[in-house]
């Protein structure tokens, strides 16, 4: 564990290392040399979940008017970002990076969003921070929200533990589809999706030792994350446990799409692909991308998985 950023202390606490996760500021002016502008907005301060939203630079360049319709404006994507339900921020600089790349690559309005991690709030903390950023994002009025973005087409998306919020977030927002109105889930879109369970699958066995994201590392961060005195076959953990949740059912009657990017060289990659055999036999519409030689903590920007990702808003906002 010597290269991961998280020390457990004696008392049960956990120390972070600051520098190892640099943070970017949000970047609003006009004038930034970037793909994307970006602004930050308080959610909840007494919890300090807070969100960052990214508007495509083109979406500037057009001329106001063209987004004055529904049809004229751009899908809007809710993400969740990774760090084990322990580590990083919507402000950690590879977030930051990712987020402005798919903003301008689809194009899309983009909303990052700051939840509470754990051990300090250990799930369902972060499920219900996801949900509390549904209910702010559909009364809000931010200009870039009201006037870019289309709350009739929208993806909950996440990598690694961010993947596996987006899908927990999902699962309860299908219970309560009207109460989120005018906010429209079409698809989830999980990048990685950070699931285990108590027996080890075989590519947790393979690679055990996995210099990016070892067992160690796994089973500690789940340690931290789940309730106290859950093991990694809880639901939140193992979404596949009991045949899996009544609600995905719910996900197949309203249309919704899944797309999962799985990495081979990934040690959740077995547990990943077992997720999306379990929706395709309850009915969900999937989409499955496996990269060869994709390891858990990288290539979560490469060319091929922004490419799936354009393709599968886009043919998810048509086909609905």
């Amino acid at each position: 564990m010597e290269n991961f950023p998280v020390r457990i202390n004696a008392d049960g606490t956990i120390t972070r290392e600051p520098d190892v996760l640099p943070r970017t500021p949000a970047k609003p002016d006009p004038n930034d040399n970037t793909i994307a502008l970006s602004k930050d907005f308080t959610v909840n301060q007494s919890k300090n979940i807070w969100v960052r939203i990214f508007l495509p630079r083109q979406a500037l360049n057009n001329n106001n008017n063209t987004c004055s319709s529904s049809s004229a404006k751009l899908p809007l994507i809710i993400h969740f970002h990774g760090g084990g339900f322990v580590l990083k921020s919507a402000a950690t600089s590879t977030i930051h990076e990712y987020c402005q790349l798919i903003a301008a690559q689809i194009p899309a309005v983009v909303v990052t969003a700051e939840y509470r991690l754990a051990p300090e709030h250990r799930l369902p903390a972060a499920y219900d921070d996801g949900m509390e950023v549904l209910h702010w994002l559909k009364t809000s009025q931010d200009g870039w929200l009201q006037q870019y973005a289309d709350f009739s087409s929208c993806f909950l998306t996440g990598d690694s533990a961010g993947g596996n919020l987006a899908y927990q977030v999902g699962l309860r927002a299908s219970a309560i589809v009207d109460d989120l109105l005018p906010l429209t889930i079409k698809g989830l879109i999980l990048i990685k999706p950070y699931f285990s369970g108590v027996k080890r699958t075989e590519s947790e066995l393979r690679l055990e030792k996995d210099p990016d994201f070892p067992l160690a590392i796994n089973d500690m961060c789940w340690e931290l994350a789940l309730p106290l005195g859950a093991d990694r076959d809880h639901e939140y953990c193992n979404p596949t446990v009991g045949g899996g949740s009544k609600l995905i059912e719910k996900m197949s009657s309203l249309g919704w799409r899944v797309m999962e990017y799985v990495g081979f060289a990934d040690p959740m990659s077995d547990r990943q692909i077992e997720f999306l055999k379990l929706l395709d036999q309850k009915g969900v519409a999937v989409v499955g991308h496996v990269d060869g030689s994709g390891h858990r903590t990288r290539d979560f920007v490469g060319p091929a998985l922004c490419g799936y990702f354009k393709d599968f808003v886009l043919s998810s906002t048509k086909t609905a």
